[in-house]
């Protein structure tokens, strides 16, 4: 497609095995939803994305594997997430607690910490997420 306009990228998780899961659950259609940090946004000193933004999942080895738009933005509480979009999150978390569980353990890792440019940070339920949900518009490449 050599002819498209170039997009942001759109980055699930690190690169990696996590990353690797990730990108096929979107492709299958199990992952329509996705939760960051607000203050990612912050530090990268960018907006949410807006309703109807188009931009290119990228995998592992920074290849566009799919295009994917913007359905729904949600700015709320760590503590307000809700079980449809964990369900929607399709990373086979079946309750709200293990899904904060996993999530956790990704967001105090040093990686997500170093990234942040903070080594103690921590979330709790007051913590600002954003909760996004997508589509898939068009596949471009294998994952």
């Amino acid at each position: 497609m050599p002819n498209r306009e170039a997009l942001k990228p759109f980055l699930l998780a690190f690169p990696g095995p996590l990353r690797d899961r990730l990108v096929a659950a979107v492709l299958d259609g199990r992952k329509v939803s996705t939760t960051g940090l607000f203050v990612e946004y912050e530090v990268e000193r960018e907006d949410p994305p807006p309703v109807g933004e188009r931009s290119a999942l990228i995998d592992s080895d920074g290849r566009e594997i799919a295009v994917l738009e913007i359905t729904e933005v949600r700015i709320l509480r760590l503590g307000d997430v809700d079980l449809r979009h964990v369900l929607d999150e399709g990373e086979g978390d079946t309750s709200v607690a293990g899904w904060r569980e996993g999530h956790e353990r990704f967001w105090h890792s040093e990686e997500m910490r170093e990234a942040l440019g903070d080594p103690e940070f921590t979330v709790d339920d007051d913590t600002l997420v954003v909760a996004e949900r997508f589509r898939v518009v068009d596949v471009l490449g294998p994952a």
